[in-house]
């Protein structure tokens, strides 16, 4: 659902991908979520948003996404919330560039909240720090706050407590099954590893590790099994999240296209650079200096 963003956007942003080297759950809480270790790190690829201020304290997408009624999107929900919780009385208007498949895994929905909390804190000229947008951005997702913070991060508890880590930044393929992955199903499965053994952020292997989720995933869709089947054929391939996006890892892009050329063209891909800061952080940085 790719969209030209109007010349009328006073910001434009990117809302990066992002992939989960590796994810062990531990536990299921009281609460029923579940206790997890992760490693996330940025791509340079992903959607993109624009914002125009307006002073009718109405917010508005300029966007039909196909299933998700206005009212529930999450940039029009991260968008009301830092409004009734800051007190303006501005409004905006904000479009929606959609390259993220939803269900993924890569973090689609969850980086646009996160770029409409910053864009707008940043045109709305609220001044909130980091620590205060985090944590705004939890109660609007568990992924959220990594994406607020823009640096790559081993996360524990339900993925908010974040400790920045410095990562090889390889380029990586990602593909692209034709399915999207309930993640309350995955995590409601019996059959789910909910008993992985805590690391530390100095024993994570190189690369990340493996994925709980994934024999979950692979048994209930075997869209991703056949995706890190054939994958796996070229590179050791490992599904992000709860999916349904597989990815691997090349040390040039000259590699990854060799690779992606060679998928079916039932398997839409991506290529794109691993980042330690994220590409939304570099833009507001140049934007902040103007």
């Amino acid at each position: 659902m790719s969209t030209v963003i109007p010349a009328a956007a006073q910001l434009v942003l990117p809302a990066p991908a992002k992939l989960n080297l590796m994810l062990h759950i531990l536990g299921r809480r009281a609460d029923g979520y579940h206790q997890l270790q992760t490693v996330f790190q940025f791509l340079d690829h992903g959607d993109e948003l624009g914002f125009a201020l307006r002073e009718d304290s109405e917010i508005r997408l300029n966007i039909e996404v196909a299933g998700v009624p206005h009212d529930a999107n999450l940039i029009v929900r991260a968008a009301r919330r830092l409004q009734q919780e800051s007190g303006t009385t501005l409004g905006a208007d904000i479009w929606l560039d959609k390259r993220l498949p939803m269900g993924g895994g890569i973090g689609g929905g969850s980086s646009d909240a996160a770029t409409t909390l910053l864009g707008l804190n940043h045109l709305w000229q609220l001044g909130w720090d980091e620590d205060r947008l985090a944590a705004l951005g939890l109660t609007l997702g568990a992924d959220v706050p990594v994406f607020v913070r823009g640096r790559a991060a081993f996360a524990e508890g339900v993925g908010e407590q974040l400790q920045p880590v410095e990562l090889a930044e390889p380029w990586f393929l990602v593909a692209i099954p034709q399915v999207s992955i309930s993640t309350a199903e995955v995590f409601a499965d019996p059959e789910l590893t909910r008993d992985t053994p805590a690391i530390t952020v100095r024993s994570l292997p190189e690369g990340g590790g493996r994925n709980d989720c994934q024999p979950v995933v692979e048994k209930r869709y075997p869209e991703v099994c056949n995706a890190l089947k054939t994958l796996n054929k070229f590179v050791a391939a490992k599904m992000t999240g709860t999916g349904a996006c597989v990815f691997g890892s090349f040390p040039n892009q000259a590699d990854a296209d060799k690779v992606s050329r060679q998928l079916p063209a039932t398997l839409p891909n991506f290529i794109a650079r691993g980042c330690n800061r994220s590409p939304l952080h570099r833009k507001l940085e140049t934007a902040t200096r103007k």
